[in-house]
């Protein structure tokens, strides 16, 4: 038998079922129509979209975050197991390697570039400068030509002696004749002796005025040559103290240049006294130290000398005893006054272990060094550390010539961990 509900006419021809009897009717509801329904139900939508993008997002950071974890465990546990296990990740480093080699033991003072021969070039004679001959900085070699006085007046004064020289000369041959006549006629009884004593004494009062016309000449060519000054030495000119045309005097105070000898030159420095003794025995036994003079920073090496002499007393303020060291400075990278450190070659140590500074490690109770074994494992090595040279220190104890030393990653090691090396300056 057929349902009678199931009897339903289309929507616009649907009727309400009457209620059962005794009950209570319902109102009828009002009717949605689809336009309403949309706005709700795109709504709900979003908030789905919404949800489960932000349920997305916190699902990738917590995953991020476990997985952070994780790695950073592995790490810690590698580095805990110290690269003994067969999975362990071996730490990259730079390497180097002791060596055998020759290192020095210097003594550094201070000091200053100090010329061996200064020059203040004056007149000596009075007159007009009239020519200078040189150009200031240029190197002058002993004899050239500097500066040129007027030597009119002290040519004139040269010829006046010379002319009186010639006239006493003559006065003093024609003196010489008589006493050779005198001589004729005493031997014949002639003339009495006391003429030919008394001719004699003429000519010997004759000769001494030659002899002061000689050096009146001789003062007044020298005047002239006064007058054409030359450098005393070869060396460095400095700037033009009097200009031409200017009256120069020999007594004037300044001078007229300053010459100053650059080839070969000095370093005047300062040595400790507790550094004497060995310099001193080295210097009896006939040794010649080696000096270098170095820049103010200890950077650039300027010349390399020799220590030429030291001074002789000690400071007893400072403590300190003056050296002297001469470098050729053939190509003139010392310049007077200049300040330099000078390092003095003590001794020159042959045939020890070297090591590389950089790979020597330090706390308060030890001085050691990461060796690389034959595994590519380390292990710290303690040792000690001598004289110290630049980049490189003597190794007396604790390394052979090979050992392979760890210079720059050891804050990521200790004791057996696994390294990757490479060589320092390898490509």
């Amino acid at each position: 038998m057929d349902n009678p509900r199931a009897e339903i006419a289309a929507p616009e021809e649907q009727t309400l079922l009457a209620p059962p009897p005794g009950s209570t009717p319902e109102p009828p509801k009002p009717k949605t129509s689809k336009k309403e329904e949309k706005p709700a139900s795109r709504g709900r939508r979003w908030w789905v979209y919404a949800a489960t993008i932000i349920l997305l997002v916190w699902g990738v950071f917590f995953w991020s975050r476990m997985h952070s974890a994780s790695a950073t465990a592995q790490k810690a546990a590698a580095a805990k197991g110290g690269g003994r296990g067969a999975g362990a990740v071996a730490t990259p480093v730079v390497a180097t390697q002791a060596v055998t080699g020759n290192i020095g033991v210097y003594v550094t003072g201070l000091g200053a570039i100090t010329p061996i021969y200064t020059v203040i070039v004056k007149s000596r004679v009075d007159g007009q400068l009239m020519k200078v001959n040189f150009k200031e900085g240029d190197l002058a070699h002993q004899g050239d030509p500097l500066i040129e006085i007027d030597p009119r007046p002290y040519e004139a004064v040269l010829e006046q002696t010379e002319g009186q020289l010639a006239r006493d000369q003559a006065l003093l041959a024609n003196a010489r004749v008589d006493v050779t006549r005198y001589q004729t006629l005493l031997a014949q009884d002639a003339i009495p002796e006391q003429q030919l004593t008394t001719q004699r004494a003429v000519v010997s009062q004759y000769e001494g005025t030659v002899k002061n016309d000689q050096g009146l000449v001789d003062a007044a060519r020298l005047n002239v040559t006064y007058s054409h000054i030359v450098s005393p030495l070869t060396g460095i000119v400095g700037l033009r103290l009097v200009d031409p045309g200017n009256i120069v005097h020999a007594s004037d105070a300044n001078g007229m240049l300053v010459i100053t000898q650059i080839q070969p030159i000095s370093v005047i420095f300062t040595i400790s006294e507790d550094q004497l003794p060995p310099i001193l025995q080295k210097i009896r036994a006939g040794q010649t130290l080696q000096v270098e003079a170095w820049d103010r920073e200890l950077k650039n090496k300027l010349a390399t000398g020799s220590l030429e002499t030291l001074d002789n007393q000690i400071d007893q303020t400072t403590g300190t005893l003056k050296a002297r060291a001469t470098f050729a400075n053939d190509n003139r990278a010392l310049y007077p006054n200049q300040f330099v450190n000078a390092r003095l070659l003590q001794q020159e140590k042959t045939g020890v272990t070297l090591l590389a500074s950089a790979a020597i490690q330090r706390n308060t109770n030890n001085t050691y060094v990461y060796l690389i074994k034959p595994d590519n494992t380390v292990t710290v090595r303690n040792i000690t550390v001598g004289t110290t040279e630049g980049d490189q220190s003597e190794i007396p104890s604790g390394l052979t010539p090979g050992d392979k030393i760890v210079m720059t990653g050891v804050d990521k090691l200790q004791e057996g961990s696994k390294v990757a090396p490479t060589m320092n300056g390898a490509k």
